[in-house]
Parts: C-alpha cells; structure tokens; sequence
C-alpha cells in the first residue's frame, strides 16, 4: 500500500513524499545537499495542520542540516524527515515500520535521527526494517543526541557571556527556556548547577512545574515568553517564533537556542541586530546532537570523548562569527551562512571514507 511520490524543488537534490493509508503513514523526507557527504537530519513527528505546513517545514529544516553540517565540518549533508501524526496519540510500529520502507528507497543517500516526537528507541524500530539510521542506544552506536545538544547550547552561551560581559560565566544571568523537551530540559539542568537564575516555558504544564521544582525556576506561560525581561532568550521548542511581530517585544539582551529555523525570514536576522540583540546562529549552536551522531561514522567508530571536544569548539566558532560581525557591522546570522556556503563551494570537511552501518 505504499506509494512513493517524488517532487521536483528548486535547489534540493531530492524531495519524496510518503502515504501508506494501512499504517497511517504520510510523511516527508527532503535531501537538500549530499556535497559533503549522505545526508543526516532528524526524524520530526509533528501533528501539521496541512500537508503544506508540512513540506515547508521539511524542507526548511533539510537546509538548515546542510549549513549545520557544513560549518561543523563532519562529512555529512542536509536532509530531514517529517511524519504528519500526533506522536502522543498515533506514534505505532507499523507507522515507524512504513517510514523506515521510504528510508530505504534512498539507499543511504539520507540517515534518519531522532527529532522532535520521536526518540532513540522509536529509531530502533525504524532500524529493524533499515540499516539508514544513526544515533541509536546501543554500544557501537552515539545514542541520544540531545545531551551533546544541550552541551553546545551551553557553550555557546558562555561565548555570547564571553562577548557581551567580557566573561564566559553564566552565574546570576537571567536566563529564559522556551521549551522544556530532549533539550531544553537538559540545558536547564546544567545551567542550574552553572548558577543562572532560570525562567521556564512549556505547554506540558505538569513536566514544567516538576523541573521548575527542581530547580528553583520560575514558571511562565508560553504566551508571555517575549515579553519578560532576561539577559538571554533561549529558545529550545519549535522554529519560526522570531518574526516581525515578535522581535521587537523582546526584552532580551541575547538569543540562544537549541531550536531549528529560529528567524522566520531571511530580514529577521537583521531586525535583530538593529535592535541590538546578540544572535548566536542556531544551526552553529545546536550542532552538538549531529556531531555526536556523526562520529559513530569515523573509522575507528564512536569515541564520545573526541564529539566531546569537537562539542566544546561551538564556543570557539561563536566567538569568532561574534568578532567578525562586530568588526564588519553585520548581522552574525549572514556571517555563519557565508562561512557555510564557503565551506560548501570549496569542499572543506568533504568526507573522505565510506560511511560503514554496521551489522
């Protein structure tokens, strides 16, 4: 019952849609760029209100892995995967079984991850049908991704610290969480024990008020995220909340999150730094997961000590897209896209030895 339909998009390499009726499967997966290497990008099971909302979004996200991947140098492409269901409610074997068939018509030009609505042991269902899957639990494999995420967003917020105060301690900032998922609940942990002074946000009340607990952090409704004062917004749940209507409610002196496509359009970058906000580039900031993924990929197989280190150097590549945007005058987002592009145009961090699956 499954057909497989392919679509023709101006700068992608390969755009497929999904539909199994039987298994309620209708699904997207778009591969905008393999230059570099097959592309890995995440697997989202997200309730779209139309299937438009859907390809957008996919396609959106599949570009934002190659720049990530590309600035990140780990051999690797863009691509995402997008599965029109309710995790909570329509989340089946049978669903992930499907998706793993439309995996493998692409024969390991994409790898599929977990992402928002899905998680490590949802990628090993899919993996009983194919081999094209990456950050799985087991010991050859680099697992959850979403600690080496939260990590990256840490440093990278030590280097917006580091930029704006002249130090990279977090300790008494305020700081704001949008979003208290894989990430945003792993970041707060850490930035607990940092010392900062936590605000938190998350339609999951009940998960909420228990971290807020925790952790000694104050609660409040998703609708006022924009509108309270901090030194650092963090968004960490879905993308696009950065537009026109929202940026100049913001009371923040910084942005950095773990979310993916942060800006809505290309100018929001922009109204951003006229308004003085410092923006740290979200595919730089929350390349932690995919380069922890990546390393199960080198010869010598996953070492979590070497994604470690390459994690830690987020700080580094912040810090000098800060210093360059400053000296140049421009927003750092245009700075981390043409470091991007140039790493795409001229090959750098190609990758230079097969992909080995494992068993």
């Amino acid at each position: 019952m499954l057909t497989i339909k392919e679509h023709k998009v101006l700068g992608y390499e390969k755009v497929i849609e999904g539909i199994n009726p039987e298994a309620n499967l209708h699904c997207f997966i778009a591969i905008h760029s393999t230059r570099l290497g097959p592309a890995l990008g995440g697997t989202r099971i997200y309730p779209y209100h139309s299937v438009d909302a859907a390809l957008e979004d996919v396609l959106r996200l599949s570009k934002g892995m190659t720049y990530k991947s590309s600035v990140v140098r780990i051999g690797l492409g863009g691509g995402k995967s997008v599965i029109i269901a309710d995790p909570k409610t329509e989340k089946s074997k049978e669903l992930l079984y499907a998706f793993a068939e439309v995996v493998n018509y692409l024969n390991g030009e994409y790898l599929a991850a977990e992402d928002v609505g899905s998680d490590t042991e949802d990628m090993m269902v899919i993996r009983e049908k194919t081999p094209y899957v990456a950050a799985l639990p087991i010991e050859t494999s680099s697992g959850d991704p979403s600690p080496y995420t939260a990590r990256g967003v840490f440093k990278g917020m030590q280097a917006v610290a580091d930029h704006l105060w002249g130090h990279p301690s977090l300790r008494n900032k305020k700081i704001l969480i949008q979003g208290m998922g894989h990430v945003g609940s792993k970041l707060s942990r850490i930035l607990f024990w940092e010392g900062a002074e936590l605000i938190v946000s998350d339609v999951d009340k009940e998960s909420l008020h228990q971290i807020s607990i925790l952790e000694g952090a104050r609660e409040i409704d998703p609708e006022q995220v924009f509108d309270i004062e901090c030194d650092i917004f963090s968004p960490c749940a879905l993308g696009g909340i950065l537009n026109q209507e929202t940026i100049p409610r913001l009371k923040c002196k910084a942005v950095a999150g773990s979310a993916n496509n942060q800006l809505e359009q290309v100018e929001d970058g922009l109204r951003l730094y006229q308004r003085g906000i410092l923006y740290a580039p979200d595919f730089i900031i929350n390349s932690g997961g995919i380069i922890n993924a990546s390393d199960e990929y080198e010869p010598n197989g996953y070492d979590p000590r070497f994604s470690r280190d390459k994690v830690n150097g987020i700080y580094d590549t912040l810090i000098e897209i800060f210093q360059r945007s400053k000296a140049q005058r421009r927003p750092t987002d245009v700075i981390a896209m043409e470091l991007a592009e140039s790493y795409l145009k001229d090959g750098i961090g190609k990758r230079t030895h097969p992909i080995h699956l494992g068993d």
